[in-house]
């Protein structure tokens, strides 16, 4: 069975976006994309609510030409092959390939999913992985914790739940950064 893996940029103080819903903040040098690539390689779908989606899309028409850099490039082309599931109630319309949208979580259809995939899963958006949490469909998370406080925005992990973790590794990255890797004890 495939695994659904909540993996998220977060600041030091829990946030996954600024105030102003900004997460450029978010270190992204050649180690850590390099690592994130390698990650992402063997996820077969990604499940997004509209926010980030709309933020992803754009690597549906980056470039992945001599002027990006390899990993930027290497990541476009991992997106692209990736299936793209949008939660949104009102999202009328996808602007990349291999993309559907979904108007409702539905936790049994996720379950199904995970059951019937032959690679494992990534949900991103902390609100649908939120609701992937309380339903007790998440295996495990990936948190690149980044060495920045943003005093508020939106939290990377949602309020009154209890998940209990087994931290299964870690790695430093010479910008700061630290991957934290957990499984969710069931």
């Amino acid at each position: 069975m495939a695994k659904l893996i909540y993996a998220t940029n977060v600041s030091l103080d829990g946030y996954m976006e600024d105030e102003r819903g900004n997460i450029e903040w978010g270190i992204s040098d050649d180690e850590t994309y390099a690592f994130w690539n390698d990650f992402q390689r063997p996820i077969g779908a990604y499940l997004y609510g509209r926010r980030l989606y709309e933020t992803m899309v754009y690597w549906e028409t980056a470039s992945t030409g001599g002027e990006q850099p390899e990993a930027r490039r290497e990541f476009a082309q991992i997106w692209r092959a990736a299936e793209k599931i949008v939660y949104s109630r009102t999202l009328q319309a996808v602007s990349s390939a291999r993309t559907r949208i979904e108007s409702e979580f539905d936790p049994d259809a996720i379950r199904r999913l995970k059951e019937s995939s032959g690679a494992d899963i990534t949900i991103g958006g902390p609100e649908l992985a939120g609701q992937a949490m309380s339903a007790g469909l998440i295996d495990e998370c990936h948190l690149l914790l980044n060495p920045i406080v943003l005093g508020g925005g939106k939290r990377a992990l949602p309020d009154n739940l209890r998940m209990p973790l087994e931290l299964l590794g870690e790695r430093r990255f010479r910008s700061g950064v630290v991957h934290l890797h957990y499984r969710v004890i069931v």
